[in-house]
Parts: C-alpha cells; structure tokens; sequence
C-alpha cells in the first residue's frame, strides 16, 4: 500500500506509473461506483467532492484493496472559485488519463416556485462545471493522443418534462455538448474519446437527497443498479460510443420518444407529471 501524504487540505499523490482518473461527485453512488471500478482496472484517482470525510474514508479503501493512490480534493463546483480551483489543479497534471463529470442533484418542483438558488447552482454545476473540467483536460488528452471524458447525463437529457425543467435542459445541454465534441475529435482524427452516460432511474443517494418517492416514481424493474450504469458505460467507451443508456427498456423508451412528434411527446410528458405529482392537475 503507498503513502498518501497530507498538503494544502488535500491528500497529494506521489510519483506513480498507474494511469490516473479523474472524478467529480466521487463521494456516493455512481461516481463512488467509477472510482472503485477504475482503481481495480489500476488507475490511481482525483477524488472531488464537497465531502472530505467522505471521499478521504474512499481514498483509504482504494488503497487497500488496490493498491490505488488517490487525491481528495473537497470543491463545491457549483462555486466558481472552487471550479476555478479543482480546473487548474487538474491543468497543471501532465497524465490525466480519464475525467468522469459526474457531480449533479435533482430538485423537485416546478421551477416557477423553486427557489432561484437551487436552479442557478444546477446550471453552474451540471453546465459550467462540465465545460470548465472539460476544457481543462482535454488539450493534454489531444496532444498525447490518449484519454478519455466521461459526461454523466441523463435519459432525462432526451425528454425534458415538467417538474424538472433545470435538470432536463442541462443535462439536454451535456449530450449536446458532447455530441459536439466526439464529432470534433473524429473529424480531426483524434483518437481521444468521449461519451455521454444517459443513466435512468438509478440506485444511489440522488433522490434521497432531492426528496424524491423512489416507489411514486417507477416500477422496481426500471430501476438500474450503480454498478450497471458503469459497466456499460466502460463497455460503450470500449466501442468509441458516443450516447450510452443503461438498461434495455431505458433505451427502448428514448428510441420510441425520440420518433414521435414533439406534441404528442409534450402531452404524454405532462400527463406522466402529473401521475408522479410534480405538476397539479387541472
């Protein structure tokens, strides 16, 4: 096991041949869930959460069982001056290898009534965040020709509904973002990748934390386990994929939404909101 040596309110990795990840909401659910998964396939990790408890009791038990080396990084990246932070943090590592944006939260209700702060620190996170971590890695990526950036969206990217317009329209913005992206590296020949993970319904502190009813929301054969959500997104990184969906009825559901018209779409939406009790009825 290696040393993980204390400096400037972060633990600092020391010098090590691992490949090295990167990963933003790490301390609970699906970005726990990558960070154990990439330091079983020998990557060291960038740990970054607002819970330093959190991620520093993860960053022992990677190295226990993996021998993996990992700096805990506590940011609110909803905070610009943290984003701005953890960003150059992450510019000045010469082999960041994979970034996984994965930091996000859910808010119900309707956005006329949410609170303002809510929404904006949303945008900041799931939007300004993405973009500026991205951006922070993606040049070394291109000019050595190797890595990888894992955007953690949503099904809910492709089918904006009511109840959850924040959320719909920026992770809508993350598979627009990275779509953009995975045409830039191919039309230059790049053979760095990037993926945008679109997971349903997700086991994991997420809707704990927005105040959700798990059972209100769907039936238990539509919800996927962190550890699914994962797998098949390394298995779509393998393939160069660009959209990655978890779950054979998640996919299903987007292919058919996806082709009908955009009324008929908005109607079935409202009403679904309606069923879950994130719009009043008429």
């Amino acid at each position: 096991m290696r040393d993980l040596r204390p400096g400037n309110g972060y633990y600092v990795r020391m010098p090590s041949t691992r490949p090295l990840a990167a990963i933003t909401g790490a301390s609970a659910g699906i970005g726990a869930v990558f960070a154990r998964k990439l330091a079983a396939r020998g990557h060291d990790l960038v740990l970054i959460a607002r819970r330093a408890d959190r991620l520093e009791t993860l960053a022992a038990e990677l190295a226990h069982h993996h021998g993996a080396q990992s700096e805990v990084i506590a940011a609110d990246l909803s905070d610009p001056a943290d984003l701005e932070r953890v960003a150059q943090h992450l510019s000045g590592l010469p082999d960041v290898a994979i970034l996984v944006n994965n930091a996000g939260f859910g808010i119900a209700g309707q956005f006329a009534q949410a609170p303002f702060e809510g929404q904006r620190d949303m945008h900041l996170l799931h939007v300004m965040a993405t973009l500026r971590l991205t951006h922070a890695v993606l040049a070394g990526m291109v000019a050595r020709r190797a890595g990888a950036v894992i955007n953690v969206a949503s099904v809910a990217g492709f089918l904006t509904s009511p109840g959850a317009v924040s959320y719909g329209s920026t992770k809508c913005w993350i598979n627009a973002f990275t779509e953009g992206l995975w045409m830039e590296l191919h039309g230059s020949g790049s053979p760095v990748r990037v993926q945008s993970l679109c997971p349903g319904f997700t086991y994991s502190e997420f809707h704990d934390v927005a105040g959700m009813n798990r059972e209100k929301l769907a039936p238990k054969s539509w919800w996927c386990s962190a550890e699914q959500v994962v797998d098949e997104s390394f298995e779509g990184l393998d393939r160069d994929q660009v959209f990655v969906i978890p779950g054979w009825r998640y996919r299903l559901l987007v292919g058919l939404a996806t082709r009908i018209p955009r009324g008929v779409r908005r109607r079935l939406l409202v009403a679904m909101a309606r069923r879950n009790g994130r719009m009043a009825a008429k």
